[in-house]
Order: C-alpha cells, then structure tokens, then sequence
C-alpha cells in the first residue's frame, strides 16, 4: 500500500527522482498514465496495473462512457523503468497534461502513487471540515 507525502523537483530534462520507499513498492518498471482527478499523473506498479487492465477488459463494448474511460488511460499510459540513480524520465505529453514544471508532490494513494504539481495539490489538497466530506461520503452509503 501507498501513504504518505514527498516533495521533490523535476529537472529540466523531465527527470524526477523517486523517493526510495516507493522504488521498493513500485520496483524496476511500472505504468505511469493521466490521473483520475485530472491534472495529476498515476504511477502504478506492473502488478496494479494488470489489475487495472482487467477491470477494463470487462467494460461493455457498446457502453461509451467505458470506452472512454479506456482510452483516457490506455493512450495515457507509459511504461517507465529507475535510471542508476533512481529517477523516472516523465515523458513531456504527461508533463504538460499535469502542469509540472519544476515542484512536485508524489502522495500515496492505496494502490497507486499520485504526482502533482505542489501548487495543484495544495489547492485541491485543502479541507475545511472532514465532516463534510464524511457525510457526504455518508450519503452514498459509504461509512467509515
């Protein structure tokens, strides 16, 4: 499982460094695509993302909304490896999607690891009262 929050910079080459805890979960290679939330990038190891695969594959093929979902992710999605030195080159059609520029923030997100521009995420990463968010979570039958 992901957790957790690191900020670092990405060079001007669109290489970032990964912090070594996540190179341990993630391993050698993994998938890197457009994140859910839009504007963030989605690091998933191989083993997640064959999940992720299935879960697609299962999608009806006359329901527009999965197809779209599909190609959202799939024509996003880069297969990466760590240099040496444990960096990731991003490839410049995902930098610009995410806006990231030189300050970034990689959050653990469960399954996947997140990469934002650490502007975005303070922006979007802002909540005033938890409890709203746990009642409206309430609301759709979602208890914790």
């Amino acid at each position: 499982m992901f957790f957790g929050e690191y900020n670092h910079t990405i060079d001007a080459k669109g290489r970032l460094i990964v912090p070594a805890k996540l190179r341990e979960q993630l391993g050698e290679a993994f998938v890197v695509t457009k994140g859910m939330d839009g504007h963030c990038l989605s690091v998933y190891p191989m083993e997640e993302w064959k999940i992720l695969e299935e879960k697609l594959r299962a999608l009806p093929l006359n329901d527009p909304d999965g197809r779209l979902l599909t190609r959202y992710l799939m024509a996003g999605a880069v297969f990466c490896e760590l240099d040496k030195q444990g960096r990731v080159l991003i490839p410049s059609v995902l930098r610009e999607f995410a806006q990231l520029e030189k300050e970034v923030v990689l959050a653990g997100s469960m399954d996947h690891v997140e990469i934002w521009n650490k502007q975005r995420w303070q922006d979007i990463n802002t909540v005033d009262d938890i409890g709203d968010v746990l009642s409206r979570l309430q609301q759709k039958g979602i208890n914790l």
